[in-house]
């Protein structure tokens, strides 16, 4: 196949590929490309209205493109990262701009690009990693998905993980015979806060007996992970190792300084007063729980009954007063409206529909948006925001480098709000 070009890339989409155009002037997305590099393209596959293409050759760099430093990357495609042949200063570039050209042509707002916090590693900074299995007996695989395929290559190393979260992959890779079988299955690796190491294996549906066999690999070398299941449809149980929470086991921390830094920031938005505050999609309650603590009425809302519990529990050793939901928020938001503040952190899905109405229909003096899309990000705000309601802050953090995934952090500001 003769290669086409040359194409300049001009800029990044969201989702990590580089933009530019063929020469009939038809958009093409090309991955792993950076922006002022002149590149000849190959499997060219052509839309109505763009392309999609791979790089054949590297005609000339452009100013931000930067030497990969994990092997996995460029010899077997990994997907996990889409920007480690990005300098640091253009992976914040990218990010202000991805998040600040959403807010304007989706949401329709006159907003600049938001500055981006950035982290204090490049790599090194994931404290759980999730392993996929892939094929069955000698031809088993147990690794990370390759760009844009289904097919899984056996992981090594992981570069931006944690490493004591390498050393226990190190260790684990010559008993991952004891896995269960099945399509399923999943291994997540995680750096529990505390320092603790915990190896969940997800998936699988008959009994399982290949934990002491992790814990026996493990501590040949030295480490003491806590081993649990969860089969397909059950509860978490401990396998092996020490004892632990096993309401911690579906909390993953991916970036433990800047998740700590966007839960600061999420604290100082919340205004002074003892006012109501609603705390939706919110996980262990971790902001309600503080909100309460400052004299707050707190009502939390959350799907996952182990995540509900566990916000119990803890606002019952902490004495306080905070009404923990097991719930859509879609089908209880609007009976808890009006409220002072709402802060939401939802999935990449953003805002339900009817969630969405309710807030605008009975919008909050203050509503902390936390999102992990921009282009949902800017949906909701485009359909929350009415005079006289002011976008008070934009700001992005840098919580996955090496990625194009991008966490912003919105705060919307409405004079008018009904009081309760």
């Amino acid at each position: 196949m003769t290669p086409e070009g040359p194409v300049t890339i001009e800029r990044l989409a969201a989702g990590g590929d580089g933009v530019g155009h063929l020469p009939d002037g038809l958009a093409v997305f090309v991955p792993r490309t950076a922006p002022g590099d002149v590149v000849t393209l190959t499997g060219v596959r052509r839309h109505r209205r763009h392309a999609f293409a791979q790089v054949a050759e590297l005609v000339r760099a452009g100013e931000g493109r930067v030497e990969p430093r994990c092997a996995h990357y460029v010899r077997d495609a990994c997907g996990g990262c889409q920007w480690q042949h990005l300098s640091a200063a253009a992976q914040l570039a990218a990010r202000s701009r991805i998040a600040g050209d959403a807010l304007r042509r989706i949401g329709k707002l006159d907003v600049p690009d938001p500055p981006v916090v950035p982290g204090p590693r490049a790599f090194g900074y994931r404290g759980t990693i999730t392993l996929a299995i892939h094929g069955y007996g000698a031809d088993r695989v147990v690794g990370l998905h390759r760009l844009g395929d289904a097919s899984v290559f056996p992981l090594e190393r992981c570069e931006i993980a944690e490493e004591p979260l390498n050393a226990l992959w190190g260790a684990l890779r010559s008993a991952a015979a004891a896995l269960p079988e099945g399509d399923d299955v999943r291994v997540v690796l995680r750096a529990a806060p505390g320092g603790g190491l915990q190896v969940v294996v997800r998936g699988g549906g008959r009994a399982w007996g290949g934990a002491a066999a992790l814990a026996s690999a493990a501590a040949a070398r030295g480490l003491t992970p806590t081993v649990w299941w969860q089969p397909e449809g059950g509860a978490v149980r401990r396998m092996a190792g020490p004892e632990a929470d096993p309401a911690s086991v579906a909390f993953e921390q991916a970036n433990a300084p800047v998740a700590d830094a966007l839960h600061a920031a999420v604290l100082e938005a919340i205004p002074p007063g003892g006012g109501r505050l609603l705390d939706l999609y919110a996980g262990d309650g971790a902001v309600g729980l503080e909100a309460a603590a400052r004299g707050r009425e707190v009502v939390t809302v959350e799907v996952d009954q182990r995540a509900v519990r566990l916000a119990r529990a803890r606002a019952e050793a902490r004495g306080l007063a905070v009404r923990a939901l097991a719930a859509r928020v879609e089908d209880v938001v609007a009976d808890l409206l009006p409220a002072e503040v709402v802060v939401a952190n939802p999935p990449r899905t953003g805002l339900e529909a009817g969630a969405a109405v309710a807030l605008r229909e009975t919008p909050p003096a203050c509503l902390i948006y936390v999102s992990c899309d921009p282009a949902t990000l800017a949906r909701d705000l485009g359909r929350l925001r009415a005079e006289p309601a002011r976008l008070a802050l934009v700001r992005c953090y840098d919580m996955f480098p090496q990625t194009a995934h991008v966490e912003t952090l919105a705060v919307l500001l409405h004079a008018a709000a009904p009081a309760r």
